[in-house]
């Protein structure tokens, strides 16, 4: 069977995608050849659009074209750019029964004391400021697994996952309103994650964020062990003081047994970056198939970096259980719109110069492509950045667009797995959530096989749907969450990337 060389995504869209790189005179559709050359994964027009009418991509307005665009021509920015138009929010207009399915599936998850099931059990080190972060890197640094030389000193402790230490560069000359709040969240919800069996918090002593401040708005009293450089006597005896409770904890973290579990006790983060032209087209709506598949088992996905479902929104509000959620999610874009001009930026500078080079143009065409990662089920709730999560189902967060700020928000909120769709390549770990990556292509998939998880570029050579494509990794997340390890575990990552998003000024 022959293959088109370009993708229609909807019968409205003036344009298609280059399913590779095509030559001048490529035959595109009826009486339309290329007249220059289309890189894989842009956007070739097929009809004339005038000045200031508007390019559509999945049925939806994705910028305007700032010169007349001819029938073949390369659509991008250097003939399409942002510009004003109304959206109708609709809201709850598309809401519709989940149906779910009569037998549940399940993995092999890990049952704390308070019922609560973790995918992994690691030991974690927290510091509630930077100014702690190498003596909490000196002690995990004892417990630390080799990945290249399978030096490993948890040998006899084959249950636990490792013990890592998550850094950050703030927690003092910091403003102490939502700025404090928000770190505080953040390291709140790390320090109940269901995927840490024992936690300690570090501090210097004179920070801002004090420790016990923390745990007393965050309710943590019990629930860990936390100390003070300043207080236990400086860097040598606090090290020590450290290594004596990861060794104390070692022991009973290592009786945790796997057990068969529903999926509804799964939370999975949809994540994307180093997205490129084909990541609404293959990889993310390939996440939407398997993200539809774990709301329909009873669990939670959770679709967040909230620039990047700018121009987008009004797809989600239509969505939305509730006209009191739809306008929590228009709300959250009013205030970044004020927050980017306020900071002298813009939302069309979120897409990155790899995003460019892929084939995206404007920051619409982008959020439509994203939000495919989070299926068609209704959107339940709308949360603020590290906010708890207690409703199943789908569910969005605030956060930034950047990816390891993104992905702290949401494992601070619960998720415990993460999926992270790929186009250019990425070789991100989120500890102590596994991460699991999705492929958007089979060129980058190939040079970069040790880094990714999935292959999407299926659906583009039409060897599998998206919905069998949505089904492989579903079937992937329940082995991941089970214990399998992913491609960025086999090489450690997941500990520097702990990256909780700074509000405010530095004092």
């Amino acid at each position: 069977m022959t293959i088109s060389p370009v993708i229609r995504l909807h019968p409205d869209d003036g344009v298609l995608i280059a399913r590779a790189s095509l030559p001048p005179g490529t035959l595109v559709a009826d009486g339309v050849t290329t007249v220059e050359r289309i890189p894989s994964g842009h956007k070739v027009a097929i009809k004339p659009i005038a000045v200031g009418e508007p390019v559509r991509r999945y049925g939806q307005i994705i910028g305007f074209a700032t010169v007349p665009i001819a029938p073949g021509q390369h659509v991008h920015t250097q003939n399409c750019g942002m510009g004003d138009f109304s959206k109708d929010y609709a809201y709850c207009a598309d809401v519709k029964p989940t149906p779910n399915f009569d037998l549940p599936a399940t993995f092999e998850g890990i049952r704390r004391p308070d019922g609560r099931v973790a995918t992994r059990n690691y030991i974690g080190i927290l510091t509630s400021v930077n100014c702690s972060a190498h003596v909490a890197s000196l002690v995990a640094d004892v417990f630390k697994k080799n990945p290249f030389t399978g030096d490993n000193p948890l040998a006899d402790f084959p249950n636990v996952d490792g013990v890592v230490a998550l850094t950050h560069k703030t927690g003092c000359g910091m403003t102490q309103n939502e700025p404090l709040a928000l770190l505080r969240r953040t390291l709140g919800g790390y320090a109940r994650h269901v995927n840490f069996s024992h936690v300690i918090v570090l501090g210097l002593g004179c920070e801002v964020n004090q420790i016990g401040g923390l745990m007393e708005e965050q309710k943590l009293a019990g629930r860990l062990r936390a100390m003070d450089i300043q207080e236990v006597g400086g860097t040598r005896k606090t090290v020590e003081a450290g290594i004596a409770f990861v060794r104390e904890a070692l022991a009973d973290s290592n009786k945790v047994k796997r057990e068969s579990v529903p999926v509804s006790e799964l939370t999975v983060a949809l994540q994307c970056g180093g997205s490129d032209g084909y990541s609404g087209v293959s990889a993310n709506p390939a996440l939407g198939a398997a993200s539809d598949l774990i709301v329909r088992h009873g669990g939670t996905v959770i679709l967040s970096e909230t620039p990047e479902t700018y121009g987008a929104e009004h797809l989600l509000t239509r969505r939305a259980v509730s006209r009191e959620v739809g306008e929590k999610l228009v709300d959250l874009m009013r205030w970044w719109d004020a927050y980017t001009e306020r900071e002298g930026a813009e939302m069309n500078a979120n897409p990155s110069p790899g995003n460019k080079a892929g084939g995206l143009t404007t920051i619409l065409e982008k959020s439509l492509g994203a939000m495919a990662k989070a299926g068609t089920t209704n959107l339940v709730d709308v949360l603020r950045y590290a906010e708890p999560i207690t409703k199943k189902g789908f569910i969005f967060m605030d956060t930034p667009g950047y990816d390891p700020v993104a992905a702290t928000g949401q494992v601070a909120g619960g998720a415990n797995l993460v999926c992270f769709t790929t186009g250019r390549g990425s070789v991100f770990g989120c500890k102590p959530a596994p991460s699991i990556k999705l492929a958007t292509n089979t060129p980058m998939y190939k040079r970069m096989e040790e880094d990714m998880d999935v292959n999407c570029g299926t659906i583009l050579e039409g060897e599998e749907s998206v919905e069998q494509c949505g089904q492989r990794i579903f079937e992937l997340i329940l082995k991941t969450a089970s214990g399998q390890p992913t491609k960025s575990e086999s090489f450690d990552f997941g500990g520097a990337e702990f990256a909780p998003w700074v509000l405010g000024a530095t004092m």
